[in-house]
């Protein structure tokens, strides 16, 4: 290889001349200022891209703490447990599941929008998260903007159970029953979750007058219920299964817009009667805010391979789980939507916490 100067006038090229086999390539440079700057652009890149590959190369360091904001048992935490153990395969690193109940949710989540944006810290939001924003407007974070959306990790069908003494088998009977006899039937729940709400958006699309009966938890709601202290719950699919199975209770419609593979043969409300009706209950996966993004990228893509394992999907099913997926955006305009729909319903019902 060597350097050929050509003359000019007003200036001095320089070719460059490189032997390759028996070719000879020669390349003009501008020069010698233009070569000078060519010269610092490699080590200009390399430096811009240092952090990024450093993220990508060294996460994860430690442990990694799944903050999973409500007690265990249920849904929630089947799911944080399962993706969580499979997560710390893939990554080599161990994932803790922590849980921190209270508040709806609220203690749990305060946890992770304060802590260091590293990766190391993750939060498993339940169903409270997007109504908690109408509901509690004084939590302490700014649900949308300090928490960096990673993954939707599966959605929680509801399931509309009656009790068998009352004659209705299909979500039209239940409505022309309410119809002719309003302020008569009672239903379960809790107050502004999930299966509050439901019933609230029910009495509104059906045009109905049920009374609602609060309860501190699903248990002595189903309880209640088969006792016939109430006559309809919107129950989560794992807490009346076995009811439904003994005959002691009736599932006529689920709430999502599609039927669950765990019990195929129930319609949804929607197709039911109530054309547009959906609500779902679900779990995802959030980072501290101004996480790097590389982080959320390799979390993002290892997340998704786990959701998509044949295992994974199995065992969600057996809960009367969805398996969910998508790309971040997709989460941050589901949670977006949610917070609207729900603040809604909650400020014209006039629901709050106390």
């Amino acid at each position: 290889m060597g350097r050929y100067p050509v003359k000019g006038k007003n200036r001095r090229p320089v070719f460059t001349v490189y032997q390759r086999g028996v070719d000879t390539i020669f390349i003009e440079e501008e020069s010698m200022v233009d070569r000078k700057i060519l010269s610092v652009v490699p080590f200009l890149c390399a430096l811009a891209w240092a952090p990024y590959a450093a993220a990508q190369v060294e996460y994860p360091t430690r442990p990694i703490r799944l903050i999973m904001p409500a007690a265990p048992g249920g849904g929630g935490d089947f799911t944080a447990r399962l993706v969580g153990q499979k997560l710390g395969e893939s990554l080599g690193q161990v994932v803790i599941v922590d849980n921190r109940p209270g508040a709806d949710g609220i203690i749990g989540a305060r946890i992770v929008a304060m802590a260091t944006p590293d990766g190391h810290t993750l939060l498993m939001s339940i169903t409270s998260f997007p109504i908690n924003p109408t509901l509690h407007p004084k939590i302490p974070f700014d649900t949308v903007k300090d928490f960096a959306p990673i993954v939707l990790l599966a959605s929680a069908p509801l399931l509309l159970v009656v009790n068998p003494s009352l004659e209705v088998k299909s979500v039209s009977d239940l409505m022309a029953l309410a119809k002719s006899k309003p302020g008569q039937l009672n239903y379960a729940s809790g107050i502004g979750n999930t299966a509050h709400l439901a019933a609230e958006l029910f009495k509104k699309m059906a045009g109905v007058s049920i009374v609602g009966v609060r309860y501190k938890g699903g248990g002595p709601a189903i309880i209640d219920l088969i006792g016939g202290r109430v006559q309809l719950y919107f129950s989560t699919i794992p807490a009346s299964l076995a009811h439904i199975q003994a005959g002691r209770l009736r599932g006529i419609a689920v709430t999502t817009t599609k039927r669950v593979s765990l019990m195929p043969h129930v319609p949804t409300v929607a197709e039911s009667g109530l054309p547009g009706f959906e609500v779902i209950g679900w779990f995802a996966l959030y980072a501290p805010a101004a996480t790097p993004t590389p982080i959320i990228a390799k979390l993002h893509k290892e997340v998704s391979a786990v959701l998509r394992m044949p295992e994974t999907q199995q065992r969600f099913a057996t809960q009367g789980l969805v398996p969910g997926g998508g790309a971040p955006e997709e989460l941050d305009s589901l949670l977006r939507s949610e917070i609207v729909k729900w603040g809604t319903l909650i400020k014209e019902l006039g629901i709050t916490s106390n």
